[in-house]
């Protein structure tokens, strides 16, 4: 039998620090109870994905300097659509289907915090962001 829903929910880190309240916006405790513990789950692709990214933009990123390196992360994943794709795919397909209906009643707005959590993710991991921190 396919238990997909519980099978995701289950494999979810618990992120504690963030909490929903009744005060909040739809988009707000969805961020919250879904996006954010998704984003924990795929940190590891998230930046493999990126550094795969970079090394295919023939490493420019890598000779940068700090703040520059943190507008690059930017740039990438809001005006390459590609890469933004990708990006969106490796968390969407994490979603039940009934977060899937939520997300599409509000995509716009979910897109846009998903890709800013997405952002300050890699920013604030910039370390692992090098040439040698390849898959194994």
């Amino acid at each position: 039998m396919n238990d997909r829903h519980n099978d995701l929910l289950r494999i979810r880190p618990e992120i504690k620090k963030h909490q929903t309240f009744d005060t909040m916006s739809d988009e707000e405790r969805f961020q919250n109870a879904t996006m954010r513990p998704i984003l924990k789950l795929q940190h590891p692709l998230l930046v493999a994905a990126f550094i795969n990214y970079a090394n295919k933009h023939k490493g420019v990123f890598y000779e940068l300097s700090i703040e520059k390196r943190m507008q690059y992360i930017e740039t990438a994943v809001c005006k390459d659509q590609k890469f933004r794709n990708s990006l969106k795919g490796m968390l969407i397909g994490q979603f039940t289907v009934e977060e899937y209906q939520v997300y599409i009643e509000n995509s716009s707005k979910l897109n846009k915090r998903m890709m800013n959590l997405v952002i300050a993710r890699l920013q604030d991991q910039i370390q692992l962001l090098t040439p040698q921190n390849t898959l194994k």
